[in-house]
């Protein structure tokens, strides 16, 4: 009895102590949840105290003279208010730069940054006390202006003025940039919610225009950005399935009138809308990516037919035109010589045009570009020449065989003094520095006679001949007989040499 009394108290004694060790774990877990619960919590607040600070730094901004996008949409909403109330007039500008992203490319993003700094004091000194301005993106402001649709315009002329002028990235260079302005004013152009985006919609139909401008919103302009986007889906698939064609327009001497060479012009057939100006879907290309793949294109397609040419007897030089974004490309000049090489064609018989603004960056990169053109011997020639803003001491260093005179010259040449003077000089200019002077645009026998008078050694327009196809060209070249005005000749084909060092 005793014994099983004294099993009963070691039972119970153990229970208890089996509790109490039960107790003192649940009690131990507890505080270390507990812990954990604190610890966890002050995670959380440290998160939610960096996120605010992250999103007070945000909301602020670095530029002087500049808001943050919040600040401006408040600042917008007040004046819509006052506008309401017959206060001041409300307009909206949408400023874009140009190409800025050949300055991030070129310089770095440093130095981009530099760049927008410069922007912004532009903007900050030439707006009133009571214009709201923020940086709406990497190159993109925002102006609120209580100004008129008319005194809006005005200032946005002055802003494309401004922002045109040279901004200095390094101690010893410049880079130039233009703008594009959209404008859209309250409560002509919609209600508040509308007025950002109508901005945004004029300053993309100055892109599609070719930039350097400002335009007030209009209506089209919201269809237009829908059919903008069907119109990019349109092109992708035009580069995959292989709907872009190249025409060619043909130039001549403008002694002989003997065709010696011819241009190479992007054409897009669309399935439904027709030919496509490629002042339309060249700028698109260029904003959305696809430039790169069409440029690598117009080199393969035009090496391709040069040699299909030269194999059926037809000796010209095949021109392209060389974008910005290609010149960019470090592996731009070997590409050209394998496709040139693939198709046994000789660097000296393929020209590429290159346009003055892009030919005067003078960056690192465009620099090493022109010195690997002019080791490979290829023919280069400066379009558009002469509305640009030319360094003539750099332009003696380029490795150019040509310089090409803008159309808008050639155009009034015929009753114009200035422009007479004007192309008078560019053609000394280049004959000065040994280049031979192409003058494009020429469609009347008035601007052919002059342009032959004060020396021109090609000419290009529709005088002579529209752009036309491969296959057109290649049956025009073999019946020349029936072309009295043009003919083509190999004669006067002359290989390009490499230029010394």
């Amino acid at each position: 009895m005793q014994a099983n009394s004294g099993l009963s108290l070691w039972s119970n004694q153990s229970m208890l102590l089996a509790g109490l060790a039960l107790a003192s774990l649940l009690i131990v877990g507890l505080g270390l949840l507990f812990w954990r619960q604190q610890r966890a919590g002050r995670r959380m607040a440290a998160s939610l105290e960096a996120m605010t600070s992250l999103f007070q730094e945000a909301s602020r901004t670095e530029l002087p003279g500049l808001v943050a996008r919040t600040q401006f949409d408040a600042a917008l909403d007040t004046a819509v208010q006052r506008s309401d109330n017959g206060g001041l007039p409300v307009s909206v500008l949408f400023v874009n730069l140009d190409d800025f992203s050949s300055v991030n490319d070129s310089y770095g993003f440093h130095d981009g940054d530099e760049v927008i700094a410069q922007v912004a004091q532009r903007l900050s000194a030439l707006v009133g006390s009571g214009t709201v301005i923020s940086r709406m993106g990497g190159d993109e402001f925002l102006l609120l202006l209580p100004a008129t649709v008319e005194q809006a315009c005005a200032v946005a002329t002055r802003l494309v003025e401004a922002l045109g002028q040279a901004y200095r990235v390094k101690p010893r260079g410049e880079v130039v940039l233009g703008c594009s302005i959209g404008i859209a004013a309250y409560p002509q152009h919609g209600a508040r919610p509308q007025l950002v985006a109508h901005a945004n919609a004029a300053m993309r139909a100055v892109k599609l225009a070719g930039g350097g401008a400002c335009m007030v919103f209009e209506p089209r302009m919201a269809v237009d950005n829908r059919e903008q986007a069907e119109l990019l889906q349109d092109l992708r698939l035009a580069v995959a399935n292989g709907e872009l064609e190249l025409f060619y327009q043909p130039k001549v001497d403008a002694r002989s009138l003997q065709i010696t060479a011819a241009e190479a012009l992007l054409r897009w057939h669309h399935p439904k809308r027709g030919m496509v100006s490629p002042a339309v879907f060249i700028p698109l290309a260029e904003r959305h990516g696809l430039i790169g793949p069409i440029g690598n294109w117009v080199i393969a397609d035009a090496c391709r037919q040069a040699a299909q040419w030269r194999d059926s007897g037809l000796r010209m030089r095949v021109a392209i035109n060389i974008s910005p974004y290609q010149m960019r490309q470090d592996d731009l000049v070997e590409r050209l010589q394998q496709t040139l090489a693939q198709h046994k064609l000789q660097p000296g018989r393929f020209t590429c045009e290159i346009t003055e603004s892009v030919a005067m960056e003078d960056t690192q990169v465009t620099r090493r570009t022109f010195a690997k053109m002019r080791q490979a011997g290829l023919h280069v020639s400066i379009d558009d020449f002469g509305v640009g803003q030319t360094s003539l001491s750099y332009l003696r260093r380029l490795p150019a065989a040509e310089l090409k005179i803008d159309a808008s010259f050639v155009q009034d040449l015929a009753f114009n003094l200035d422009s007479r003077s004007i192309v008078d000089a560019l053609v000394r200019l280049a004959h000065a520095l040994g280049l031979r002077v192409v003058a494009e645009g020429v469609e009347t026998e008035a601007q052919r006679d002059v342009l032959v008078a004060m020396g021109c050694d090609e000419l290009q327009g529709y005088l002579f001949a529209r752009p036309m196809s491969a296959r057109a060209l290649a049956l025009w070249a073999l019946d020349d007989g029936q072309r009295p005005d043009a003919q083509f000749r190999s004669s006067l084909f002359q290989d390009t040499a490499p230029l010394p060092e």
